[in-house]
């Protein structure tokens, strides 16, 4: 099972999750990593859950088209969004304001 470490609002929480798991969904039904982790459409719009990838970016697949759209440059910085992610592999991540793109 992955391990997922998010660091938000300077403390770092840590839990497994099944393989093949997206954490929005997981938070929705208030499971791990609930409440650590911001989040609102669950759709790629509204940015929310923008978050720095830490470690495990290599086991991510390429930014969709709504990560592309949202994000913008912020992808080569390390960003994705984590509503559009289905975690396989461990992951590291650290949520960030990201300023929303034109």
């Amino acid at each position: 099972m992955p391990t997922v470490v998010i660091h938000s609002k300077g403390e770092a929480y840590s839990g497994e999750v099944k393989e093949d798991t997206n954490l929005v969904v997981r938070a929705g039904i208030k499971q791990f990593p609930y409440p650590h982790l911001a989040y609102k459409c669950g759709m790629g719009k509204c940015g929310t859950c923008a978050s720095r990838i830490l470690a495990g970016a290599e086991h991510l697949p390429p930014p969709n088209w709504k990560e592309k759209k949202q994000l913008g440059d912020k992808i080569d910085e390390g960003f994705r969004l984590v509503c559009q992610l289905w975690i396989k592999n461990d992951i590291e991540l650290r949520q960030e304001k990201v300023t929303e793109q034109a």
